[in-house]
């Protein structure tokens, strides 16, 4: 039976891993796997999050399930987080679900999207990250798209992305990355989120924000502009949030999808329906992330100590692009554009044999499609990859 199988293509971001692995040059510069690098190039864990985790294990007494809605305390206080004021004045409305990472999120919410979305359809704007896409087709979702970013002038198109929203019919949903764009780097300002906003509600659409990366941008309450503002228009919204970039929780999968609906019945109703896409899909939630961020956030000191320590990472992933910038034009690259850029992604104006020339003559391991993280590089890797651009 199996014999029928055909092999699917490489994933080319985990052949990138190997590569990089195998590469015995000194000198080499890791910008493709997408997580965040300290100055000694070692992922850390946040002391906050040793502290709880700490204290979990002193005081959990049980390993036994939550339920498929996850840790009620964990989403609650996440919530507020994200939410703010919103969330204080309309928890009620809030159907929620804890959930392995934002990936879990975006497919829970698109298992829901497909219930009820009268076309079945999301918009996505391109380029965006490449599991989005796979992520809505595999729960039945049609995917149209509308241009994001241009490439060659490193600018959002945002006269062309509202054109595009003009032509989706009422009832489509619109993903929208929250903050940090992957893998552009180009945000909305705070006046092209009021506009975005204004289409969606004029055309009838449905905001589905993706927030990964939060706080790694202009810092956390900057960077949760525009799902607040999505939010507080208080028509409808789908928040797929990801603690593993600005808690440092990559490997525990922690997340939580948040749909806000008319009213606490109906938020009752949308929360049944998504406790049971999980229920086929992982059935419990993993806990110990999730019960760390609220640990986390629950007590005041730690939370002190973790947005503390959020800040020297936003501070760190600012100073490397503000150090990149001061070297402007670098052969066919801009740095000025990846310095206004924000979070942990950029991709250049490369073409596929640029991106392998840099692989094989200059040890500079990027995505073929250019995109570079940006936390992968050192203060002190600025210069050779600089040099590295300009030998193009």
């Amino acid at each position: 039976m199996f014999q029928t199988l055909e092999a699917r293509p490489a994933d080319a971001l985990l052949g990138l891993i190997r590569l990089f692995a195998e590469d015995t040059r000194p000198f080499k510069l890791d910008l493709g796997v997408g997580v965040y690098k300290d100055e000694a190039g070692h992922t850390p864990i946040f002391d906050a999050v040793k502290a709880a985790e700490r204290r979990l294990l002193e005081t959990q007494g049980t390993k036994s399930y939550l339920g498929p809605d996850g840790d009620a305390g964990f989403l609650e206080l996440l919530g507020g987080l994200v939410f703010g004021s919103i969330w204080r004045e309309n928890a009620t409305r809030f159907a929620s679900i804890q959930t392995p990472g934002g990936t879990g999120a975006l497919r829970i919410g698109a298992d829901l999207l497909h219930e009820v979305l009268p076309q079945r359809r999301i918009w996505l704007g391109l380029p965006t990250w490449p599991n989005h896409a796979p992520i809505f087709r595999a729960a039945g979702l049609e995917i149209a798209t509308y241009p994001y970013f241009d490439l060659a002038t490193q600018t959002v198109q945002f006269d062309a992305l509202l054109s595009a929203l003009d032509q989706a019919e009422p009832g489509d949903a619109v993903l929208l990355h929250g903050c940090c764009h992957n893998p552009a780097g180009a945000d909305l300002t705070p006046e092209q989120w009021a506009q975005v906003a204004d289409v969606i509600e004029q055309r009838g659409l449905l905001p589905f924000v993706d927030l990964a990366y939060h706080g790694l941008g202009d810092g956390l309450e900057a960077d949760l502009h525009g799902v607040r503002l999505m939010a507080g228009r208080g028509a409808g919204v789908v928040v797929a949030v990801s603690c593993s970039k600005n808690f440092g929780l990559y490997r525990d999968r922690v997340g939580a999808l948040y749909v806000l609906t008319p009213d606490r019945a109906t938020a009752a109703i949308a929360t049944s329906h998504m406790a049971g896409h999980a229920r086929t899909s992982w059935s419990m939630p993993p806990d110990h992330g999730a019960a760390t961020v609220r640990l986390i956030l629950e007590d005041h000191g730690l939370t002190r100590q973790w947005r503390e320590e959020l800040e020297d990472v936003q501070r760190r992933v600012s100073g490397i692009r503000a150090a990149l910038a001061g070297h402007g034009q670098a052969g066919p690259v801009d740095l000025q554009a990846v310095g206004a850029q924000k979070g942990m992604f950029s991709t250049l104006p490369l073409s596929k044999e640029q991106v392998l020339k840099l692989r094989s003559e200059r040890a500079v391991y990027m995505a073929d499609s250019g995109r570079i993280n940006v936390a992968g590089l050192q203060l002190a890797d600025v210069p050779a990859f600089v040099e590295a651009l300009r030998s193009l």
